[in-house]
């Protein structure tokens, strides 16, 4: 109870932040604009940009004196970003650009059309925008456009009271790591060391003598949903990142390994609700329009297909209106548990935990599990339809078609999505479409197809 009084205020004062800006920017009050964003995190203030519309962002925007930062920019939604930097004067954008580190930077600039990317590259100093095109040189999605630049490394023969006084003398670290990265004469990574390892240690021990367990590099072109994986599964907090010859190019810290995580698991339930993966509060009415409207149309096309089905078995419905009352059920109720066991498995293929090695043991278990439930409902749906029809006949009809609807319906949860994920294809993309089609044209023809035999 304690925590969800904590959530109900802090969502009361974020409301009541959100109208005291509105009310300032609609006042034309810079100053209490000022006051108000200043003290704020970078997130908040991107939460309320993304919150506001088009015009009421423009105008606060111009109003707020304290100006925005890369810290904003980077926890802006990408949909409104390039809008907010179009707002913003070049010095402005510039300026906030030169704040951030180069992962931060290729996050926003990968999201840009080339003459905003142009502008901006040409205000970053000439590091920082050699840095920012070597990496956006590298395949979208990879371990080159997530690393960041800024790496602390040490020569394996180190000892730790070198690495201190290194780092003290240092003119400038990242802004955040967590490993002290040691290589050989070559630049390629031979281990790393943490930073509480290094603090904890006396100055004389070799940092070779201190380096963690389990060290794994990866390659910069490697795919980003592969380098978040290893981070989950290995409990990594940082990665080196090498090139093809095994040189030391950068290095990917947990942050960003989760963020590509949360994007992952955003992407497979936007996909499977079919509005498109990249769908987002702030879109515009048109854009949104365009991202659902292919996967209405596939809708469409199988209920029309659902209905043909229905069709074949007029003369059966019109002699047992019943069955058009009943119908809706036993389509719903497949439905949802195609719909349970289709989560279950999309989930297990982003984490990959549903393999060929116990793919069939999962397929026998949602079998299972869609009998035991079939025949639960059966008995249910039987009595209910026998008493609310009188007729004994029509109750064996519907219990039938839902204990092989539900079976139905927990194979091909599991078997369309492995099936697609198999062709090339993101199991999260299509397979709801499919899903749903399989168990309403499967229980539409059993459920008619035995009420034929019965009362035909």
């Amino acid at each position: 109870m304690a925590e969800e009084r904590q959530e109900l205020d802090e969502d009361d004062l974020a409301m009541q932040r959100l109208d005291a800006v509105l009310s300032a920017v609609e006042a034309g009050d810079a100053a209490g604009v000022d006051a108000l964003l200043e003290p704020l995190h970078a997130a908040d203030i991107a939460d309320i940009l993304e919150q506001i519309g088009a015009s009421d962002r423009a105008a606060l925007l111009a109003l707020w004196h304290g100006g925005i930062d890369g810290d904003v920019l980077s926890e802006l939604d990408e949909s409104i970003r390039e809008e907010v930097i179009g707002a913003l004067p070049e010095t402005v954008v510039a300026e906030a650009m030169r704040e951030l580190e180069t992962d931060d930077l290729v996050d926003i600039l990968e999201d840009l059309e080339a003459p905003a990317q142009g502008k901006i590259l040409d205000a970053l100093e000439d590091a920082d925008r050699v840095a920012v095109e070597q990496a956006l040189a590298y395949p979208e999605y990879s371990a080159g456009r997530l690393m960041q630049r800024e790496v602390v490394v040490a020569p394996e023969h180190w000892t730790v009271g070198e690495a201190i006084d290194f780092l003290r003398g240092a003119d400038e670290l990242p802004y955040q790591f967590y490993h002290v990265i040691l290589t050989d004469p070559r630049m390629h990574p031979t281990g790393y060391v943490t930073l509480g390892r290094i603090l904890s240690s006396a100055r004389k021990v070799k940092l070779c003598d201190i380096v963690e367990d389990g060290f794994r590099t990866v390659e910069a072109t490697e795919e980003e949903a592969d380098v978040a994986y290893i981070f989950n599964q290995y409990h990594m907090i940082s990665c080196p990142v090498v090139d093809d010859a095994g040189r030391l190019v950068g290095v990917i810290t947990i942050d960003d390994a989760m963020n590509v995580l949360d994007e992952e698991h955003e992407e497979d339930m936007l996909r499977m609700a079919g509005v498109g993966d990249e769908s987002s509060i702030s879109d515009r009415v048109l854009e949104t329009t365009r991202l659902r409207l292919p996967w209405l149309f596939v809708n469409l096309l199988t209920a029309i297909l659902a209905s043909l089905v229905i069709s074949q078995f007029e003369d059966v419905i019109v002699k047992v209106v019943a069955l058009a009352v009943l119908m809706p059920i036993v389509a719903s109720m497949g439905g949802n548990a195609a719909t349970q066991s289709l989560t279950v498995a999309v989930r297990a293929l982003s984490t990959r935990d549903l393999t060929g090695a116990n793919v069939s043991r999962v397929i026998w278990r949602e079998t299972a599990v869609g009998l035991l439930n079939g025949v639960f409902f059966a008995v249910v749906m039987g009595l209910v339809s026998a008493f609310w029809f009188q007729d004994p006949s029509l109750g064996l009809v519907i219990a039938a078609a839902m204990v092989v609807n539900l079976v139905v319906a927990g194979m091909a949860g599991i078997l369309v999505p492995v099936m697609m994920e198999r062709a090339g294809v993101d199991p999260a993309l299509a397979s709801g479409t499919f899903v749903t089609t399989v168990t309403d044209v499967v229980g539409f023809f059993v459920f008619l197809g035995l009420a034929g035999l019965v009362f035909l």
